[in-house]
């Protein structure tokens, strides 16, 4: 199989999908590599090194589309690339297709075979704990005076207390949150709506963390006493209620800190609009915001050693067996098949965009094999279903 490896154009985008080392592996499992040139530069890794390592390195991103079996990068596809994709071509990349409409269309429309990478993690994205823990740290620095907060010293100092944080889910991004505010000193509540994860949590931290079931009015109960909030749930796409809505923040101090890491458009968080790395921050009724969208990508070396680890096996698996038996093998990249030659293949995008949708296994025809099995990537279920004659 010739895989090519792109360079991801996403302003702001400094991470690869693979590094050096993946394409060594890939090199000795027989396929042959193509890297786009300058695909790993901003995350530390040298066009020589991937040369290095076996890859064939090339221009442009024409060169990418236009040859390869398997096409790989970083985040979703720029309006730019819709014409670049070919029927048939595999393409594994964060498309977050639930949330962008036009992109699934593209992919329908040029037939290829597409694998969202946010839904092929057994055991969460490397991304999720990056954005918890790079997350909580720019929570610290927008907590600073200097950048509008109220100037509050994560630990304290002597004779002044130190910060009281909320952490909004209690999953891999606010677990990962936690154990970087914890060790600095920070006083932590973590809220979520399962009490066996609180009280693993609990135990975990040796009863130094607070824990409450997250409803909206314990929130309420709690944000005058909290310096800085996190939002780490995965808010369900079309719930048109907020944990936290516009009229809470004035129960907060002014100069407190909003981090919302989950960066859901109708999320959690009704005061939240996406922000960039270069320009972070936004103040509404006195409150700090920062909702940058692309957290991992301000540490770009480690997330990218990370997350192409984590999705090395992905493609080895489909470069060695083909798609449909690397997806009978892997519930996990099973469910993250979006779109298989023209057929949508994703059930939250087909029940948030009412477009019809089938099965993956039924596609890929292995119903009636013993597969294996993996949870649902999301609560949302569509019963517009199609099915082959």
């Amino acid at each position: 199989m010739h895989i090519g490896i792109l360079k991801d154009i996403k302003k702001g985008e400094n991470r690869v999908i693979a590094t050096p080392a993946e394409i060594a592996t890939l090199k000795a499992d027989g396929c042959l590599v193509s890297v786009q040139k300058g695909a790993g530069e901003k995350a530390g890794f040298a066009d020589e090194a991937y040369a290095e390592a076996g890859a064939v390195l090339v221009d442009t991103a024409e060169e990418i589309y236009g040859n390869c079996d398997m096409v790989a990068k970083v985040k979703e596809f720029e309006t730019s690339e819709y014409d670049l994709l070919r029927e048939g071509q595999i393409v594994f990349t964060c498309i977050h297709p639930a949330a962008h409409p036009e992109e699934v269309q593209a992919l329908l429309d040029k037939k290829v075979i597409a694998f969202t990478a946010e839904d092929s993690h057994r055991y969460g994205s490397p991304n999720y704990e990056a954005a918890g823990k790079q997350g909580a740290l720019f929570g610290l620095e927008s907590m600073l005076t200097i950048n509008g907060g109220k100037g509050k010293f994560v630990s304290g100092l002597g004779g002044a207390p130190g910060m009281n944080v909320l952490i909004l889910g209690g999953g891999t991004v606010g677990q990962a949150a936690l154990s970087v505010l914890h060790a600095l000193g920070a006083w932590c509540t973590v809220a979520d709506i399962n009490i066996g994860i609180l009280r693993t949590l609990s135990r975990q931290y040796q009863e130094q963390v607070n824990t409450m079931i997250s409803t909206k009015e314990n929130i309420k109960k709690i944000l005058p006493q909290t310096d800085m909030v996190l939002n780490c749930v995965k808010w369900p796409k079309g719930c048109k209620d907020y944990l936290i809505d516009r009229s809470m923040l004035k129960l907060m101090e002014k100069g407190s800190v909003i981090v919302d890491i989950s960066n859901d458009d109708q999320g959690a968080i009704e005061s939240f609009h996406e922000t960039t790395h270069e320009n972070p921050r936004y103040i509404e009724e006195g409150i700090v915001h920062y909702c940058v969208s692309n957290i991992p990508g301000a540490i770009a070396n480690s997330t990218s050693i990370a997350y192409a680890a984590s999705v090395l096996p992905h493609f080895r698996s489909i470069a060695k067996n083909g798609v449909a038996e690397a997806c009978a093998r892997d519930g996990f990249l099973r469910r993250s098949l979006t779109a298989y030659k023209g057929y949508l293949t994703h059930e939250e995008t087909s029940a948030l965009q009412n477009r019809p949708w089938i099965r993956p296994e039924e596609i890929l025809g292995i119903a009636d094999r013993a597969l294996d099995p993996a949870p649902p990537a999301t609560v949302t279920r569509s019963e517009n279903l199609i099915h082959l004659q």
